[in-house]
C-alpha cells in the first residue's frame, strides 16, 4: 500500500508541478514517513518491557505468549496441597491394627521414603528408623499412594482411601495402610493454609474470574478449604489422569489457568492454557508450567495477570500510535509539506514516542 501510495504521490505530483525532482523528493518523502520502525517495535518494545518487569518482581515466563495470553483468562484451578496450603505437614494422629508397633512403624517409614509427596515425606520424618526394610520391589502409583513387595512376598500398601474402601468405612484418614490387602492401620496430619491464599481468591472473584479447586485429596477436606477461602467450585479425589481430563474440559469453555506445585499436576500444568508452577514445587511441575512463582507463594498471582492484560493494553496503544502517526504523516509529506530528512527526523521520534509508552509498564500500577 505504502509503495502504491508513494507512486501515486509521484506521478500526481509529476502532473501537478511538471517537474520531475520535487515530485521525486515527495515520493521519497512518503516512504520515508512510512517506515514501519514503529509498527515493529509496538509488540516486542511492549513484550521486553512486561517480561523484564516480570523477572524483577519473581515472575519467570517461558515464552512470551504466556504473557499475552494472561489477558483471556476467565478461569483459575487450584491445586490444594502444597500451592493453597503451605506443604507443610504436621502427624495429629495414627492407630495400628494388629501388628507389632515396632514393625508397623518400620514398615511405614520404609514405604513412605520413597514417596515425593509432601504427606509421605512428613510421615517418613515422623517415624524415621535405622532399622529399614530391604524391599524387593517398590513402586509409587500416582493418585493412589506406594506400594511395596518384601523378601516374602508381602505386599504392602501405603496410600489413600482408594486403596481401602472395601476394607473401612472410615474415608476421612489421609493415608491408610495395608498388608496383604489387610488393613494394619491409618495416618492423619494437618496442613496450614496459605496466609495470602484468601486475598488471592478475593481478587480473583473481585475481577470476575471463576475459581477451581482440583484435588485428589478427600471431598470433605475440599469442601472445607473452598469455604473458608471462597472457592466457586471444587472437584476433589481427582487422580492424574481425571485431573487432565477436567482442564481439557475446562479449557474447551474457557481460556483456564492452572496452578500447581507436584508431580500429580504436571500433565494438568503442560494442558492448561498457562500452567502456572511455584518456585518450590517439584521440578516435573516447574518444567510442565509455562509460568514460575518466585519467593514460594501465590503472592505474585495478582500482578501476573494484571502484567500480562496491561502488557497487551501497551501493545495495542503503540500499534494505534503507529498507525495514527502514519495516516496522519503520509499526506502531509505527499502535498509536499515535509522533505525527506525532516521526515526520517519525525520518523525517529515515533520510535521515541513508542519506546516511552513501553517503558511506562515498568512503573504503572497493574493491580
Amino acid at each position: 500500500m505504502v509503495l502504491g501510495i508513494g507512486l501515486i504521490t509521484f506521478i500526481a505530483n509529476y502532473i501537478y508541478l511538471d517537474e520531475f525532482t520535487p515530485a521525486l523528493m515527495r515520493s521519497i518523502a512518503v516512504l520515508v514517513i512510512a517506515c514501519p520502525c514503529a509498527m515493529g517495535l509496538a509488540t516486542p518494545a511492549a513484550i521486553a518491557v512486561g517480561l523484564g518487569r516480570a523477572a524483577r518482581s519473581g515472575i519467570l515466563f517461558r515464552n512470551a505468549k504466556s504473557l499475552e495470553n494472561f489477558r483471556t483468562i476467565k478461569q483459575v484451578v487450584f491445586d490444594k496441597t502444597g500451592t493453597l496450603t503451605t506443604g507443610s505437614f504436621t502427624l495429629s494422629d495414627h492407630k495400628i491394627f494388629d501388628t507389632n508397633e515396632d514393625e508397623w512403624y518400620k514398615v511405614v517409614y520404609s514405604l513412605e521414603k520413597y514417596s515425593n509427596h509432601p504427606i509421605a515425606q512428613c510421615i517418613a520424618k515422623a517415624f524415621r528408623t535405622k532399622e529399614e526394610i530391604k524391599w524387593q520391589t517398590t513402586e509409587e502409583v500416582k493418585g493412589i499412594g506406594m506400594k511395596a513387595t518384601d523378601k516374602e512376598g508381602n505386599v504392602y500398601w501405603a496410600g489413600s482411601y482408594k486403596i481401602a474402601k472395601a476394607l473401612t468405612q472410615e474415608h476421612y484418614h489421609n493415608v491408610y495402610i495395608l498388608k496383604n490387602d489387610k488393613l494394619i492401620g491409618w495416618i492423619d496430619v494437618i496442613d496450614e493454609i496459605r496466609p495470602e491464599a484468601k486475598e488471592i481468591i478475593d481478587y480473583l472473584k473481585s475481577k470476575q474470574i471463576k475459581t477451581i479447586l482440583l484435588s485428589g485429596d478427600r471431598k470433605e477436606k475440599c469442601d472445607h478449604l473452598a469455604a473458608l477461602l471462597g472457592i466457586d467450585e471444587v472437584k476433589s479425589e481427582q487422580s492424574p489422569s481425571e485431573k487432565l481430563e477436567t482442564i481439557s474440559s475446562l479449557n474447551a469453555l474457557l481460556p483456564t489457568a492452572m496452578v500447581g506445585d507436584g508431580i500429580n499436576d504436571a500433565p494438568a500444568l503442560a494442558k492448561a492454557t498457562i500452567g502456572i508452577s511455584l518456585s518450590d514445587a517439584s521440578q516435573l511441575a516447574i518444567q510442565s508450567a509455562q509460568v514460575v512463582l518466585m519467593n514460594q507463594g501465590l503472592k505474585k498471582l495478582p500482578l501476573a495477570l494484571g502484567l500480562g492484560k496491561n502488557t497487551y493494553l501497551t501493545i495495542k496503544q503503540n500499534l494505534f500510535w503507529a498507525f495514527f502517526y502514519n495516516v496522519i504523516a503520509i499526506p502531509i509529506a505527499a502535498f509536499g509539506f515535509l522533505t525527506p530528512t525532516f521526515g526520517a527526523l519525525v520518523m525517529g521520534l515515533s520510535d521515541v514516542v513508542l519506546a516511552i509508552n513501553s517503558v511506562r509498564l515498568f512503573f504503572k500500577k497493574v493491580i
